[in-house]
């Protein structure tokens, strides 16, 4: 209701978290460096999408979906994460196994 009416942000909150939606009403996306500078200090931020940034980046394939790997195209990938064997140079992870792909997260960060 309230982004119907015009509102520029809007506010979800309770005791435990909050959360802002603001609307770019046409305006440009903004750069993930801007988007990160507005999250409070950390150790590790994990980004989904921004497939262009030169940043490190881990790719979750599933072969089964029937589009290209992104990692065969480009050469900035530290591994892949997929539900099956593939036939690739890059350190390949168990899809289901979060804790295998946090490790390596840690570990190529040198923060393990």
């Amino acid at each position: 209701r309230f982004r119907r009416a015009g509102a520029q942000e809007v506010m979800v909150a309770s005791p435990f978290r909050y959360a802002i939606v603001h609307e770019l009403r046409g305006a440009s996306e903004p750069s993930l460096a801007e988007q990160v500078a507005r999250l409070a200090p950390a150790d590790l931020v994990l980004v989904e999408g921004f497939k262009q940034a030169a940043i490190p980046r881990i790719e979750v394939y599933r072969p089964a979906l029937g589009k290209p790997p992104l990692h065969a195209e480009d050469g900035g990938f530290l591994a892949i994460v997929s539900d099956a064997a593939l036939d690739t140079d890059l350190p390949c992870l168990p899809l289901n196994d979060p804790a295998a792909v946090a490790d390596f997260i840690v570990r190529a960060l040198g923060r393990g």
